[in-house]
């Protein structure tokens, strides 16, 4: 998931240099915009996943957050993953943990985000429509939150936040990957970026609607009992009702490293 939910990069932070491993060995001062831009002329929405485990694999360090794993490095890129989508996906438990709001606009975006708004929208997906209050009534006008729920979400709650975000409302008892990208594709969001949390990952895994997983590398051991970036078999609550039916190829499309964080692009074959 994403380290935290102000991330990106104003234009007086001090410089990073990201080395290029692969595919060209060796290059010096890799532009994090470039490396990450999405496929030229997208005719529907392309969904990447931006998370950070440890070099042993965990997800969530020993304050409950993913930000714990986090550095500069890992924050600049995530403020280019940002700038570069028009949405950023996140489940709701992970909104609430990570303490999400709206995308605070950047100066340093500019250039990437013209002809769109100054800062992509948040979509979230929630049953419960237990939000942070600040994601649901702090956005801008031309990036409102757009929340995913169920026709049995409480009806009270669903009102009062559709005063101020979009509300979809999905007949059945849970909303899926296949809800969410089409929802998306009818408002014209294309580049989607998913920051989990590791259930939400895992469902649209298991739909094969993940097209790309950008992954932090980080130099830290947490030992056994950590989450990893996607939630376990179909038993575990809150995870998707169905595994994996196969393994998906994937290819790197390009390794970064930044002092001394590994910054990889993987996508699907």
């Amino acid at each position: 998931m994403s380290s935290t939910h102000t991330g990106g990069a104003d234009a007086t932070a001090a410089p990073i240099a990201f080395r290029e491993l692969l595919p060209s060995p060796g290059g010096a001062d890799a532009d994090p915009a470039a490396a990450y831009a999405y496929p030229g002329d997208l005719d529907r929405p392309w969904v990447r996943a931006n998370m950070v485990a440890s070099a042993d694999g965990g997800a969530i360090g020993p304050s409950g957050r993913s930000r714990d794993l986090s550095s500069a490095p890992d924050r600049r890129v995530m403020g280019a993953l940002r700038a570069l989508c028009d949405v950023v996906l996140v489940g709701a438990a992970t909104a609430r943990v990570e303490g999400y709001g709206p995308v605070r606009v950047r100066r340093a975006w500019e250039g990437l985000r013209a002809g769109r708004p100054r800062t992509p929208a948040v979509a979230v997906v929630s049953r419960s429509l237990d939000l942070p209050e600040a994601l649901v009534t702090e956005a801008p006008a031309d990036a409102r939150t757009l929340v995913f729920t169920t026709s049995d979400s409480p009806a009270q709650r669903r009102r009062a936040i559709a005063e101020h975000a979009d509300v979809v409302v999905v007949e059945g008892v849970s909303v899926t990957p296949a809800h969410v990208v089409n929802g998306l594709a009818e408002r014209g969001l294309y580049r989607v970026l998913t920051e989990g949390g590791p259930h939400l990952l895992a469902e649209f895994v298991a739909a094969g609607l993940l097209d790309e997983l950008c992954l932090t590398l980080s130099p830290h051991l947490l030992g056994s009992g950590a989450p990893r970036i996607v939630a376990g078999g179909p038993d575990t609550p809150g995870a998707p009702d169905q595994a994996s039916a196969q393994s998906t190829p994937v290819r790197m499309a390009h390794l970064l490293e930044a002092q001394g964080s590994l910054f990889a692009r993987y996508v699907r074959e």
